[in-house]
């Protein structure tokens, strides 16, 4: 890869691209920048709900995880066969995961993401990151939609195989929806408000 007068790369791939596209993209506060299936994304700063409702889960999560393993807000996580960065809203990742100096880690790497649906967010959110995290073999993918279409609902993904997640439970917002092992955790979503 070569960089010519900081404007403009030379790449020897298309993943090598977006990704120097991804860091170099200079935007506003509390923005995050995504690549989902090859185009880089700008989402705006979530509402307060959003972020009362990754400080419950994250607190629920704090209570039963390992002791080397860490959960992150806006931790790059790649998909390079998708061609796809995601920063998701929590990530459960062992903290070796995280060693050296690199922006990101391999979305294969957790053990749980979670993503938290705003109108900026939720088609890929819904779609693309749940194909792209089962693809990787992310164990888990928590999706929290306040604005499902049939009303909020939280949607439990796992048993990826061949790039593909199972629903292993649904729960509208009011009812527990419970994490299995190694989580072994049951969530209160009737404290998740709605917006």
């Amino acid at each position: 890869m070569r960089v010519i007068d900081a404007d403009y790369i030379m790449a020897d791939n298309e993943w090598d691209e977006l990704v120097w596209i991804w860091q170099q993209t200079d935007v506003p506060k509390g923005c995050r920048v995504e690549i989902v299936e090859g185009l880089v994304t700008v989402s705006p700063l979530s509402a307060n709900p959003h972020h009362y409702i990754a400080e419950r889960v994250q607190r629920r999560l704090y209570e039963v995880i390992p002791g080397d393993w860490g959960i992150y807000q806006r931790l790059g996580m790649t998909v390079p066969p998708r061609l796809s960065l995601y920063v998701p809203d929590l990530a459960v990742v062992p903290e070796e995961a995280l060693a050296g100096d690199a922006w990101f880690v391999p979305a294969g790497r957790a053990e749980l993401v979670v993503e938290i649906t705003s109108k900026a967010t939720a088609v890929n959110d819904r779609t693309h990151k749940v194909a792209g995290c089962a693809e990787a073999g992310v164990p888990l993918y928590l999706l929290i939609d306040g604005l499902a279409p049939g009303g909020p609902t939280v949607t439990l993904y796992g048993e990826p195989t061949d790039g593909v997640y199972r629903i292993l439970r649904t729960a509208g917002f009011g009812a527990p929806i419970t994490l299995p092992e190694p989580f072994g955790l049951t969530i209160d979503t009737g404290e998740f408000p709605v917006d």
